[in-house]
């Protein structure tokens, strides 16, 4: 893509358009052969936004670029980390669509909070550039299928940060449960018992810090003081930036359990939780129950997200604070997913143990090479499938907000006659940060 482009989709991004996309200017990548490195952009980077830089600095065939975050010190920080592992000193940005704009960038890796996944995600495929964005991928249901029609509409390879499916032993669990393993699979149920403290509570409202640009900080979110006093992370227990611990942690186990339950939308959603132990800010519940039933193929998912003192279950997490996992039941026997990488089945009525199996992967390697072929089937986690996961942790905050249970249209992806529960599939965007409802 030419200069002038670029700076065409800068100058739309800003504003209600975008001059690139309607103009049909997006353009051809800017590497060309095998030999030739792939440029990241990295956008958010702190927490999980240091693994994109390590991850994607440590392949052979990728070379980080530019940096871009509205955190002044921590874009910084980070700076120098890249340049002391590499050598070069990468090119920083405050605004993400300055960054899109740099002719060296060829993909995009997003670790923003979830606030932003969708539109980042939507505004890097739009300016040409194919994008790694990590989970849940989006903030309400209608951002999902957004960015995933935007992936089939310009041809662009998307993948989402569930890293479990590049790990081989996690492919070969959820293979052996299709075909059979435990005989015919019935119920999964996923874990997230994180240990959690309180958050603090705040006398009214605090001054974002200093160094942090809080307008862009905030892109579609309303804008509202800060409420909390840890900035940064604790974001996720608010409902207008994060999506609670079933968004979090929890979206890891919920895309294990969907995909080794083998389902897509369930038809039924039941939620119920609170907040225990703790009179602090947050919003989002620190615990909750959910089940999705799917009465057409008669299974049922379960997901339970645990704060504090807890047990640990099926095996998982004896001598750690925190027990995450899968556990599936078929009508021979149960398989544990204590991991990331690792499964065990027990099989009978002795429950009877085999070996336990445990090997990795590399999702950031899996992303790149799916760059260079150019073929979307050979993505690991693409967006039009993850996006269903990231649904149902949407579906139980939504059920979990009204206190009802509620049924759910799978072709349509909306609620049967229920308005109040549709309004919550999508939100209300700030301009000119709108993910539009034609991509």
């Amino acid at each position: 893509m030419s200069r002038t482009n670029r700076r065409g989709f800068v100058k739309g991004a800003s504003g209600t358009t975008f001059l690139a996309v309607g103009s049909g200017l997006i353009g051809p990548k800017t590497w060309a052969g095998a030999n030739d490195r792939i440029g990241v952009a990295c956008v958010g980077l702190n927490g999980r936004g240091a693994s994109h830089l390590s991850g994607f600095g440590g392949l052979k065939d990728c070379e980080v670029v530019a940096l871009c975050d509205p955190d002044g010190d921590v874009l910084a920080r980070r700076a120098l980390e890249v340049q002391r592992r590499s050598g070069k000193a990468p090119k920083t940005y405050r605004d993400l669509r300055e960054a899109y704009a740099d002719r060296d960038v060829n993909v995009v890796s997003i670790a923003t909070p979830n606030h932003w996944h969708a539109l980042a995600a939507l505004w890097a495929v739009q300016a040409g550039h194919d994008v790694y964005v990590e989970k849940p991928g989006s903030h309400n249901i209608f951002e999902g299928r957004k960015v995933a029609e935007a992936a089939a509409k310009y041809g662009k390879i998307v993948q989402v940060g569930a890293q479990s499916r590049s790990n081989e032993g996690m492919r070969e669990g959820i293979r052996k449960l299709h075909e059979g393993a435990i005989g015919d699979v019935y119920m999964a149920k996923g874990l997230c018992y994180k240990w959690r403290n309180t958050i603090g509570k705040v006398d009214g409202p605090q001054d974002p810090p200093p160094q942090v640009d809080y307008d862009l900080w905030l892109g579609p979110a309303p804008k509202k003081p800060v409420q909390r006093r840890q900035f940064h992370y604790d974001w996720h227990w608010f409902w207008d930036y994060g999506n609670g611990d079933i968004g979090n942690q929890g979206i890891h186990e919920m895309d294990k359990a969907r995909w080794g339950l083998g389902v897509d939308w369930p038809a039924e959603i039941h939620a119920t939780g609170g907040k225990f132990m703790f009179d602090d800010d947050q919003e989002t519940p620190n615990t909750m129950l959910a089940t999705f039933r799917y009465p057409d193929v008669n299974k049922v998912l379960v997901f339970e997200v645990r704060h504090w003192i807890t047990n640990h279950e099926g095996g998982m997490g004896e001598g750690e604070d925190n027990t995450v996992g899968n556990i599936f039941y078929g009508t021979e026997g149960y398989m544990v997913m204590p991991s990331y990488s690792s499964y065990q089945i027990f099989l009978g009525r002795k429950r009877e143990p085999q070996g336990l199996v445990e090997r990795g992967g590399n999702h950031f390697q899996n992303f790149a090479d799916a760059v260079r072929s150019r073929r979307a089937e050979d993505l690991n986690a693409p967006v039009d499938d993850v996006r269903i996961s990231a649904g149902l942790c949407h579906l139980a905050n939504i059920a979990y907000r009204l206190r009802r249970s509620l049924a759910f249209d799978a072709e349509k992806e909306r609620f049967k006659g229920d308005a109040e529960a549709n309004r919550l599939l999508r939100r209300e965007y700030r301009k000119p940060f709108v993910v539009p409802e034609k991509v």
